[in-house]
């Protein structure tokens, strides 16, 4: 145990994700407060000491408190983490907007950029909050493997190496290991946009197109990340790293993946609205792949695989189509 359970932690989102961090913080020794917009689901949490809905088989320990009220989630809390989708994050902030006391930094587990703008979100938490200390927590890490405590490792990005460290600390245990970086945009970007290769991935062994294919698509892929992260003010050291290549091989090669999941859905003939419904949670690749489209053109950016996602998920490109315009590219010397 870390600490004593008097010290206060607050968890925003009670998704899959959002629920592993907590039962890693409760193991960590931390009390922590675990908030959700919804009274049903709350009510739904309380009822089973459990997340039947989204992380189902891991009780609840008597030090995680579960609200679905802010203030009471907030008070006396000595560190706080953001755990909700990237279409919510900014309505997330501007309700804590307000109650944050001064001095208490934000830490997201949040990957992708703001819909319809494509910013980044510290960004978002930059305008919204105002200065202080932020954080993401970003890499290779599925949430049941998480709730399971089998080993883990991830990055944790800040401006300030202080409360990186701090963000760090509250992770990192036995079995779950927390690096820092002061990358907050390469680390962002990582987590974000390795979520379109992976659906890409999932089409391509949908399609039965072997392992070839795939480890062709993960090492292409990882060529468009650190093009458009560095584009974007990232270093390119990044995506050799946890955030980068390690999240972006985890996700495209294990079907826990959402992205990689859609992705096979897509290659058996379902809409996009179909594959949703069957996977049932939030698949931010999805909303991910518009924004990485945005940005890549407003940057002149080449993303010919993202390219090719974009256009199956939204301008009714199938699978087959945009595997083949991906081949009937011209051959072009591999490394600038």
């Amino acid at each position: 145990m870390k600490c004593a359970v008097a010290s206060v932690l607050a968890v925003l989102g009670a998704g899959s994700w959002g629920t592993a961090l907590s039962l890693l913080l409760c193991r960590n020794g931390y009390q922590v407060r675990l908030w959700d917009h919804s009274p049903a689901q709350v009510e739904a949490l309380r009822r089973d000491s459990e997340n039947r809905r989204y992380l189902p088989g891991f009780r609840f320990p008597p030090t995680l408190q579960l609200s679905d009220r802010l203030d009471e989630t907030m008070e006396d809390a000595r560190g706080l983490l953001i755990v909700v989708p990237s279409h919510a994050f900014s309505e997330v902030l501007y309700r804590l907007r307000g109650q944050l006391p001064d001095g208490l930094g934000v830490a997201w587990a949040t990957k992708g950029f703001e819909p319809n703008t494509g910013r980044l979100l510290h960004r978002i938490a930059e305008e919204i909050l105002g200065p202080r200390d932020l954080a993401i927590i970003s890499g290779p890490s599925f949430a049941n493997e998480v709730a399971k405590g089998l080993p883990t490792a991830v990055t944790v990005a800040s401006r300030s190496a202080k409360y990186a460290q701090r963000v760090a600390g509250y992770l990192h245990g036995d079995r779950f290991r927390a690096y820092t970086s002061e990358d907050m945009v390469g680390v962002q970007v990582g987590g974000a946009a390795k979520n379109v290769l992976a659906i890409a991935t999932g089409i391509a062994d949908g399609l039965g197109f072997g392992a070839n294919t795939r480890a062709a698509l993960i090492t292409r892929g990882l060529a468009e990340l650190i093009r458009l992260g560095t584009g974007l003010g990232g270093r390119q050291e990044t995506f050799m790293g946890l955030a980068g290549l390690g999240d972006l091989v985890l996700t495209c090669t294990d079907n826990q993946s959402r992205n990689r999941r859609m992705g096979l859905a897509l290659a058996r003939g379902l809409s996009v609205e179909e594959a949703k419904t069957e996977i049932g949670q939030e698949v931010e690749g999805v909303i991910t792949t518009g924004s990485v489209i945005a940005i890549a053109r407003g940057l002149d950016v080449e993303m010919p695989i993202c390219e090719q996602v974009f256009g199956v998920l939204h301008t009714g490109l199938t699978p087959k189509q945009a595997t083949y315009n991906l081949l009937m590219r011209s051959s072009k010397a591999e490394l600038p």
